[in-house]
């Protein structure tokens, strides 16, 4: 798809800005309009050094269209809704993002995140003035994620996995980089673009990280948003069958640093298991139990997504 199909949207702040950072946010079928709003809460203090950039990967949805061109017409801050009529995919339609940011570093933001305080693009903004660095991940949280008993397994495992201390997370950089709240200067996104060939869902921001922290340093800051979109079991386990691909490419090109991967070792040996197949379709049953306690589910689900990852690695 050539760019000519895209339907672009700026507002009044547009034309005369010149950003320093550029915030990019992708979505599909998702609505970003409560981001849309808490972030222009912070227009006046950013003083013209913030853009937001938004980007429909084909939702084809007019009402939802139609809101949020009228939420980017009233704010505050510069901003553009790009609309594809098709989906290109997350590499695909973060690489055209940053073809359309004009500042000189990019932050990544999910349409499904949400700051935890009222600095977060103050924050970022100074740090781009005081430090350039060349990647930064400010981190996730749980702090204002839903409560609800059928997000239960997902929280768990967020909790564990995710949301994780900077000071933690600085002590394997490459490995705690998610495009969800992701800092990065122009230039090593003009050297490290997303790879296209990552389809579906997942690892695609992991497999970034690990080509550009081998050239540029990771940095880890405690700047969080929290990931509003947790998902019931079935929707994550729907996700972990899409993501097998890809994290048999991602394996493919980093054999070294995936062999460490709790994921990548209990893959290998759930491939030599008999009646995989079997085996997997109990780990799910599982997972879906409401009756068992929420650690046994979520330990089944890993299973169950190691055990889909055995047949691609």
């Amino acid at each position: 798809m050539t760019a000519a199909r895209a339907k672009i949207i700026d507002n009044a702040a547009w034309k005369g800005a010149r950003p320093t950072l550029s915030v990019l946010t992708p979505f599909l079928r998702d609505d970003p309009e409560e981001l849309l709003a808490l972030l222009d809460e912070e227009a006046a203090s950013v003083d013209g050094a913030v853009e937001v950039i938004v980007l429909d990967d084909g939702t084809r949805d007019a009402t939802l269209t139609a809101r949020l061109t009228a939420r980017i017409k009233t704010m505050a801050l510069p901003a553009r809704l790009i609309t594809l009529p098709v989906n290109e995919g997350r590499s695909v339609g973060r690489n055209r993002l940053a073809s359309a940011a004009r500042g000189g570093s990019l932050l990544f933001l999910d349409s499904d995140m949400r700051p935890d305080h009222r600095r977060f693009l103050r924050d970022w903004a100074e740090l781009v003035a005081r430090e350039d660095p060349a990647v930064a991940f400010g981190g996730f949280s749980l702090l204002q994620a839903p409560t609800d008993a059928r997000f239960a397994v997902h929280r768990a495992m967020a909790a564990k996995s995710e949301c994780v201390p900077y000071t933690e997370r600085a002590r394997q950089p490459e490995k705690y980089v998610y495009t969800s709240n992701l800092l990065v200067r122009r230039d090593v996104f003009e050297a490290e673009a997303f790879d296209p060939g990552f389809t579906g869902w997942g690892w695609e921001d992991v497999e970034w990280a690990m080509r550009v922290s081998r050239r540029f340093r990771v940095v880890h800051l405690d700047n969080a948003a929290t990931h509003m979109g947790l998902d019931t079991v079935a929707s994550l386990a729907g996700k972990y069958e899409q993501s097998a691909p890809n994290f048999a490419r991602m394996a493919d090109r980093h054999p070294g640093i995936v062999a460490a991967y709790p994921s990548y070792r209990a893959a290998k040996l759930l491939k030599r298991l008999p009646g995989l197949p079997w085996l997997r379709g109990r780990m799910r049953k599982a997972a879906e139990a409401d009756w068992l306690p929420v650690a046994a589910r979520a330990f089944s689900l890993r299973l169950y997504r190691a055990a889909l990852y055995a047949d691609a690695v």
